[in-house]
């Protein structure tokens, strides 16, 4: 599919304001398509250096889809600042640039002017993207030889594999002029039927749940499976949700995101970010995208966002009001695996592709992620399984535990749930390294 860049390429260009916040930034607007207008905040690197473009730029997508980057990856877990705007000590800002996008169209201040703008699959999604950073770079060019890579969370990583895909394509093609070395997918929603049929096993093992809760999750999980191998796309989310509310209730409401956290009552949550309806008629996306943040810091963010960024920035849109709709308008795409473009990546691309998972993580489990990878088929795959394991070690402490074959890699995170960034953050710095300074070898 060949992309149309001129005729809808818009930007609105600014340069290394202050914004808001301690950094330099710069951000802007790009019309991607006709009626769909996609945000981009960049925040320059505090790092000891003649000049910003020395450092690696760091893209960060945020799951849902629907969520935000400039929100919640900003505010909740790696910017300059957190949500009660005291300065955060573990920031990515600290080694590296960092473009926060909104993504897709309707997602925090990205928005579109009719539903029809909305994207219903990864691919628009990608395309989409490529228009993005055509319109980034041509409002920051110095920053076009800068090393790129894109790191993510959850159904951030769905969309980031076949991002991923197409800018090289693109690249290839000569329609984008950018050096895209790795990427890092963080409890991914990569194969969401593999992750929903190991919840089970995963709260039996743990305790969680005993033998008859196992075997009625479990029937739930073959359903919403059934659903999907017969084509029924949308019944298969439905089911997917309906799993998860059986195992809040057989659980005294686990937090899916983080299975030591204390959760109280999860239908008393209050969440302006996302007002999602399912086809259950209940605000359950809205309830569970963020278990790990309490009502008050989600309410801060919403308040900063809607508030103080926008006043700063300067901006004539809502931050997360169409974020609903981009659920809805993915829906069917939801439960799409997209494991073939990870096995393309591996085998048409020189991209570093790094999965990375936290331990205590249900909603993306550890489980169903190792299955997934171990059935890639790439070049040396056949090797993957008995590839050493080896420490990752932060001060004399074992933070978790990684393997690289080829141009893959796998961590595994302790002391982490969904959120790896926030809730392990000197892992996660190790991931980074590795990932972007780190020795890869081609097999």
């Amino acid at each position: 599919m060949k992309l149309i860049i001129l005729v809808f390429f818009i930007a609105t260009i600014a340069f290394a304001r202050k914004g808001f916040g301690p950094t330099e930034q710069e951000w802007g607007f790009v019309t991607v398509r006709e009626g769909a207008n996609m945000f981009w905040w960049l925040q320059q690197t505090s790092a000891d250096v003649e000049n910003y473009t020395e450092k690696s730029l760091v893209i960060w997508l945020q799951e849902g889809p629907g969520a935000s980057s400039t929100g919640y990856g900003n505010f909740a877990e790696l910017g300059p600042l957190d949500a009660d705007l005291n300065p955060r000590p573990t920031t990515w800002l600290n080694k590296y640039n960092v473009l926060f996008v909104d993504n897709p169209v309707g997602t925090g201040y990205s928005h579109a002017d009719s539903s029809r703008a909305l994207t219903t699959n990864n691919r628009q999604i990608a395309d989409d993207f490529v228009v993005l950073l055509q319109g980034f770079y041509e409002a920051v060019p110095k920053l076009k030889k800068t090393p790129l890579y894109i790191f993510c969370e959850s159904y951030g990583g769905k969309m980031t594999a076949e991002i991923a895909l197409v800018v090289d394509q693109a690249i290839k093609a000569g329609t984008l002029d950018v050096q895209l070395l790795g990427i890092g997918l963080g409890d991914s929603w990569i194969s969401p039927v593999d992750s929903v049929l190991t919840w089970g096993p995963y709260l039996l093992s743990v305790g969680a749940v005993d033998q008859n809760g196992y075997e009625q999750i479990q029937e739930s999980a073959e359903a919403t499976k059934a659903a999907f191998d017969e084509g029924d796309y949308s019944k298969s989310t439905d089911l997917w949700v309906s799993t998860e509310m059986l195992i809040l209730s057989l659980t005294d409401n686990i937090d899916f995101y983080n299975i030591l956290t204390k959760v109280g009552d999860v239908w008393g949550r209050k969440s302006k970010s996302i007002n999602f309806v399912t086809g259950y008629q209940i605000n359950f996306f809205a309830k569970i995208i963020k278990p790990f943040l309490t009502d008050d810091v989600d309410d801060k963010i919403d308040v900063l966002m809607n508030k103080q960024v926008k006043g700063a920035l300067g901006l004539d849109v809502s931050w997360g009001d169409q974020s609903g709709g981009v659920f809805n308008a993915l829906y069917e795409d939801f439960m799409k695996p997209v494991t073939e473009i990870v096995e393309e990546l591996l085998n048409t691309t020189d991209i570093r592709v790094a999965v990375y998972n936290g331990q205590l993580d249900l909603i993306v489990d550890t489980p169903g992620t190792i299955k997934w990878v171990d059935e890639l088929k790439f070049d040396g795959s056949s090797k993957w399984k008995n590839t050493d394991r080896k420490a990752i070690a932060v001060d004399a402490t074992a933070e978790g535990y990684y393997k690289k074959l080829g141009n893959l890699a796998f961590y595994w995170v302790n002391r982490s749930g969904h959120m790896v960034p926030s809730d392990n953050p000197q892992a996660m710095d190790f991931i980074l390294e590795d990932v972007i300074n780190g020795k890869w070898n081609k097999q």
